[in-house]
């Protein structure tokens, strides 16, 4: 025998908004594609990423300590209007 475990290291990453650290499959990603923040489920879209919790209270906390633009790297404001439509409708559907 090795010594190793079977277990599996699962990638963790923080959320943007409490600053808690989650795995990552728990986390929504977003990124910035011509000034907007757009939510990637699948994390396929290409460019750097941010995490948030896929709740609104992370997605408002994010917005008013301005982490989008800083976690981002891009200059200026988000439009962050995309993200709240999606983050609701999710709400919405989960029972």
């Amino acid at each position: 025998m090795s010594g190793r475990t079977q277990a599996r290291a699962c990638p963790e990453r923080t959320c943007v908004g409490c600053r808690e650290r989650a795995a990552k499959s728990d986390l929504l990603r977003i990124v910035a594609i011509e000034g907007e923040c757009v939510p990637d489920p699948r994390g396929t879209l290409p460019g750097r990423g941010a995490y948030v919790h896929p709740a609104v209270v992370c997605l408002d906390q994010a917005v008013r300590r301005r982490a989008f633009p800083r976690a981002l790297r891009s200059a200026g404001t988000l439009d962050t209007a995309e993200l709240h439509k999606a983050l609701a409708g999710q709400a919405e559907a989960t029972p």
